[in-house]
């Protein structure tokens, strides 16, 4: 589904790649292990088309991603940052405002499921009347895993989605991205994630 295949990666004069292939089956779960500044985070923006590779290809559905057919790719992808960066608004206002994206227009999840997440997540209703600038970290990351649930595309690109959770949360999201039937693949430095079933561990040296 996702191959990454002798790709070669030079940044502000520093080799991060040299050579790297990597492939990605579809519904496989993997996360991606290794020191801080190794260039894992590079191969989520490689994929999403905002960083170029100085040689080799990078491959979605056996189609290679560049110029002409990064928008389509965009479409199946989810990519939830480390820095959760909403704009100021409130919560109901910026959730209404990604549902209301070209390529999101149709996809307006039933109240029942967006309610059963929301508590899923330990975020009440109160919250969707609040401003963004006056949240948390972990109720800003909440949040973003809350979008990527509801968007619900074919593959999710999670840099460090449980680094602002308690462990009852952590547990909860570890269970439910492992229990769904997308492509993942997932950041972290959080050991809870090394003990999920079924997941592919690719270790950075």
């Amino acid at each position: 589904m996702i191959r990454y295949d002798d790709i070669h990666l030079d940044y502000a004069g520093k080799n991060i790649f040299s050579g790297f292939s990597l492939e990605v089956s579809e519904n496989e779960k993997l996360l991606i292990s290794g020191p801080s500044g190794c260039g894992k985070t590079s191969l989520f923006k490689i994929l999403l088309g905002f960083t170029r590779i100085s040689s080799g290809r990078v491959l979605y559905n056996d189609r290679e991603v560049n110029a002409r057919t990064i928008r389509a790719v965009r479409r199946n992808l989810f990519y939830l940052s480390q820095d959760i960066d909403f704009r100021n608004a409130p919560v109901n206002a910026v959730l209404d405002e990604v549902f209301s994206y070209e390529p999101n227009r149709g996809l307006v999840p039933m109240p029942a499921h967006r309610e059963h997440l929301m508590k899923m997540l330990d975020l009440g209703d109160d919250i969707l009347r609040q401003d963004m600038q006056k949240l948390s970290g972990g109720e800003r990351q909440r949040l973003g895993l809350l979008v990527c649930f509801l968007l619900n595309r074919p593959v999710w690109l999670l840099d460090e989605p449980t680094s602002s959770l308690d462990k009852k949360l952590r547990r909860k999201v570890v269970d439910y991205v492992m229990a769904t039937g997308k492509t993942v693949l997932i950041v972290s430095h959080d050991d809870i994630w090394r003990k999920a079933d079924n997941l592919k561990i690719v270790r950075w040296s």
